[in-house]
């Protein structure tokens, strides 16, 4: 897998430019919930599309960045939680157990 790392506000609007062009995820993690790295480890041992962007949140050391996340994209935060962004809007969001590149790779062709 190859994250890149969100740390900057000013990251989601390159994530909304870049959206146009390729579909983008953002993967919000709780680095203190063994189910968020159950999640986190399920996504590393798939398969990640090429044509797809992936992003890595620390929810715990980023806060102030999820909640332009829940904001701007008007997803409701939960952890971990992962957005598929598309054309600058959410046009899918998981979390918890649901969270699977299989979901998000058929997600990302629609």
């Amino acid at each position: 897998m190859d994250w890149k790392l969100l740390t900057t506000e000013d990251q989601l609007q390159e994530i909304r430019e870049r959206s146009a062009q390729t579909s983008q995820v953002i993967f919000k993690h709780s680095t203190r919930c063994s189910i968020s790295s159950m999640a986190k480890s399920r996504l590393e041992r798939a398969i990640a599309p090429e044509d797809i962007d992936f992003y890595y949140l620390d929810l715990i050391r980023y806060r102030n960045i999820s909640k332009k996340i829940e904001t701007d994209f008007m997803v409701n935060h939960e952890s971990p939680q992962v957005l598929l962004i598309r054309n600058g809007a959410c046009v899918y969001d998981e979390s918890h157990s649901g969270i699977s590149m299989d979901e998000i790779e058929e997600q990302s062709k629609k």
